[in-house]
């Protein structure tokens, strides 16, 4: 068995350490990296509106003067694209969707959507359109992904036995509201758009929402605001009692940002990293 000398043991337990911090460096300059070039998140609840963030400048620079093209995609699917004058977007998007013509110049390539629906959640890049030197050929160059989130809308309602409920749609993309009796498995459809009003069920002729008439005990269950696929856009429980006045709470939505998983683990694994460091 190999003896060492105290001298060399030292020097051995130096050089297992410096190659220690050499990877931990690294270590962390990886992570840097890797939280650089996540994309980015927007939320929005349905019928809202929401801006997917870009800037230009930031990727080609304060002096880049691009012929004011931009382009905006979803990994399959072009949505909107604005060269000057000309613009074009989805069908799915029509009339929704905007990119503000004279913030572009200035370097703001953001997207507008409004009335966001369930549909419009997904990954979104978005690009500019550079003419080369020869003043003649272009070239597409990557500015920013932002990943947008859509929230359906959760509430709870009480009421008392002969009052009212006003339902929000939302959008003028819901075209249906089902219920489902506190007793019961079954979904019954209490309202189609186009359908003739009547009874205890009225449609506000402005506004996007509904309002449910005299209520009675077998009212209260679950209702929920389907769009045109079917999707929720809004799920209200109701309940109707005895009770001197009527409460509206809305429930807390739960959020999942994807990028505060990744950051935990990051700082885990240098917690792990940097104990096995001084375990040397």
């Amino acid at each position: 068995m190999e003896v060492l000398h105290p001298a060399a043991r030292i020097m051995k337990s130096s050089t297992k350490r410096q190659w220690a911090l050499v990877l931990l460096t690294w270590f962390l300059g990886a992570a840097v990296v890797d939280s650089s070039s996540r994309s980015l998140s927007v939320t929005s609840r349905v019928g809202g509106q929401a801006v997917l963030p870009c800037s230009w400048k930031q990727r080609l620079g304060e002096g880049a003067r691009p012929d004011c093209h931009v382009q905006w995609a979803k990994p399959a699917d072009p949505v909107f694209e604005l060269s000057g004058a000309q613009r074009w977007e989805a069908e799915w998007l029509r009339g929704r969707v905007e990119v503000p013509p004279d913030r572009l110049g200035s370097g703001d390539c953001s997207l507008l959507i409004r009335d966001v629906q369930i549909g419009d959640a997904g990954r979104y890049e978005s690009f500019m359109v550079v003419v080369g030197h020869d003043g003649a050929s272009k070239s597409q160059v990557f500015i920013q992904r932002v990943r947008l989130l859509v929230l359906d809308h959760k509430l709870t309602e009480s009421r008392g036995p002969g009052e009212d409920l006003v339902l929000d749609l939302h959008t003028r993309h819901s075209v249906r509201v089902v219920f489902q009796d506190r007793n019961s498995s079954d979904w019954s459809v209490l309202w189609s758009r186009g359908d003739q009003e009547g009874g205890r069920l009225l449609k506000h002729p402005e506004e996007e929402q509904l309002t449910f008439r005299s209520l009675r005990r077998e009212d209260q269950g679950t209702y929920k605001v389907l769009d045109e696929h079917g999707l929720a856009v809004s799920t209200v429980q109701l309940s109707v009692e005895e009770r001197s006045k009527a409460l509206r709470v809305q429930q807390p939505l739960e959020t999942a940002e994807p990028t505060d998983g990744a950051a935990r683990r990051s700082c885990s694994a240098v917690l792990v990293f940097s104990l096995l460091l001084l375990s040397l």
